[in-house]
């Protein structure tokens, strides 16, 4: 006997979420720290993008939680991008989100160019 309900739009729709879910955390536990940190700009760039508040920040956030104070050679390099973060963090509060797009997208493509160095 045949089974409707198994074979419905929401259960093809749940499978397809589910094996994208599992091929993005595959992706991100064979990722490096450096991919990481492109993906979470990837986050906050379309979500910035989008004008969601609460998933630019979080991903901004997360950007915040990686920097290093420790090493004296990075301090000064992470003080300046905390202060930049913290920033974008504030202009998406003001809804400014083509200032943080844009932010994001350069630091982006800074940090793509020197991961490939």
């Amino acid at each position: 006997m045949y089974n409707i309900s198994s074979h419905s739009p929401r259960t093809a729709l749940n499978n397809k979420q589910n094996k994208a879910s599992q091929y993005l955390l595959k992706e991100i536990l064979e990722a490096n720290p450096q991919q990481i940190i492109l993906k979470i700009y990837d986050v906050a760039i379309v979500n910035s993008k989008k004008r969601d508040l609460a998933k630019t920040n979080n991903a901004i956030q997360e950007l915040i939680n990686s920097l290093k104070f420790d090493d004296e050679k990075v301090r000064e390099i992470s003080t300046g991008l905390l202060r930049l973060y913290k920033f974008c963090q504030d202009q998406m509060r003001k809804q400014n989100y083509d200032i943080v797009y844009k932010i994001l997208t350069d630091l982006r493509e800074t940090w793509s160019n020197a991961f490939k160095n």
